[in-house]
């Protein structure tokens, strides 16, 4: 019989044998939820962006929500913004999503009509109606007034019988509740958490209801957010624009409008999305209600004295719809990245310097946004992407 000593040595020598036992696996952070993009009302003219687009190019198949923008907010109250374009506008069979054009007996045409047929084909497709933006956010003052007023009036538009069925809840663009954007709003604090609460008392339970929120930490500042939330499905930060040639006291030096992170000699360390999302976070934001915004599109600088971010320019580079922007797809071929600042690309060719995100900055970002466990991403807009997705589908980790 063995001593026990020499039992234990054998029971010593089979242990070290063995080595240490494997350890699990970590568990990766999960895919966002959401994967959102704007499809601008207007995208239907210079653009010839149509509902048809998103099918051809596979978009639909990536988006869980689109959002449908903008819709007026007239006179406190919700209203349609160019008929003609969302609801009127014939659709030949070349343009349609099913190949079936539009008669003067069609019921519902337009953009509608064809977002009525794309849910159809991909019924797990989300579709909300945007009030507002830039251009329209005016009229939320008076909203704000009379929440109750404001809300049974876009719950009676929601429920039009002409495309009752169509939208699955609302998108709030309001720029911006109690600070500026083209006006300056002064209805307080709470103005946003009261018109949001009286949505979510007219629209039910089930309706999704949305607002998109300023990148900009001082005006996150200006209004309570963490309120707004608890009424929302989510809120989504518009983390680009943070820089341009137009935009302020910085805009004759380039920069990256939508960086993810700080870099160095960024002119207001702040303006970036890790900062935003931080500032909803101690806000008090739950992270699975922030979306980061991600822009299709680039800002450019013209007359510019060097190829990294601050160097100095003359002013807003050309672009095809407006000075100092330009979509994703133009810029692709016409002015490939030369760098990047922050996590955003930005190139330099000839006497411009544009700054924008590609398909790998912006699974960056999606990388970001999974570890911070946010509600997911969304896109503005739609028709700045390749006509094969490249941004979105890198939007949807895939």
């Amino acid at each position: 019989m063995r001593s026990r000593s020499a039992i234990l040595l054998v029971l010593l020598l089979t242990l070290a044998s063995c080595g240490d036992p494997p350890r699990p696996s970590p568990i990766p952070p999960p895919a966002p939820a959401v994967v959102a993009g704007y499809f601008t009302e207007w995208g239907v003219y210079g653009r010839d962006f149509r509902v048809k687009n998103l099918q051809e190019s596979g978009a639909v198949k990536r988006l869980t929500h689109l959002k449908y923008a903008f819709g007026k907010v007239d006179a406190g109250r919700c209203a349609a913004g160019d008929k003609w374009a969302a609801f009127g506008r014939p659709v030949a069979a070349a343009d349609s999503v099913d190949g079936v054009a539009d008669t003067p007996a069609t019921p519902l045409k337009g953009s509608f009509g064809q977002l009525r047929k794309l849910k159809a084909a991909h019924p797990r497709l989300k579709v909300l109606w945007s009030f507002g933006g830039w251009n329209g956010s005016a009229g939320f003052t008076e909203a704000a007034r009379d929440p109750a007023r404001f809300a049974e009036s876009c719950r009676t538009l929601l429920n039009d019988p002409r495309w009752a069925g169509l939208f699955d809840g609302i998108d709030v663009d309001w720029e911006y509740p109690n600070a500026c954007g083209i006006t300056c709003d002064t209805s307080g604090r709470t103005a946003l958490t009261a018109v949001l609460a009286a949505l979510r008392a007219s629209l039910g339970a089930d309706a999704l209801i949305t607002a998109a929120v300023p990148g900009d930490v001082g005006k996150l500042r200006a209004t309570d957010y963490a309120g707004a939330a608890r009424y929302a499905n989510w809120l989504g930060a518009m983390t680009y624009d943070y820089f341009g040639a137009s935009t302020g006291p910085n805009d004759r030096r380039t920069a990256a409008h939508s960086a993810l992170s700080a870099y160095p000699g960024i002119p207001r360390p702040a303006a970036t999305t890790e900062a935003t999302v931080a500032e909803l976070l101690a806000l008090g934001v739950p992270a699975a209600k922030v979306l980061v915004g991600v822009g299709f599109y680039g800002r450019g600088w013209t007359g510019v004295d060097g190829a990294e971010p601050g160097a100095t320019a003359t002013g807003p580079a050309p672009g095809k719809y407006g000075k100092g922007i330009e979509d994703y797809r133009l810029l692709a071929g016409r002015c490939p990245p030369t760098g990047t600042a922050g996590g955003q690309a930005y190139a330099r060719c000839g006497a411009q310097w544009w700054s924008y995100d590609t398909p790998e900055t912006i699974a960056a970002k999606v990388a970001y946004a999974r570890q911070q466990r946010l509600g997911g991403l969304f896109a503005w807009e739609l028709a700045g992407d390749t006509p094969d997705a490249a941004l979105l589908t890198a939007l949807s980790g895939a």
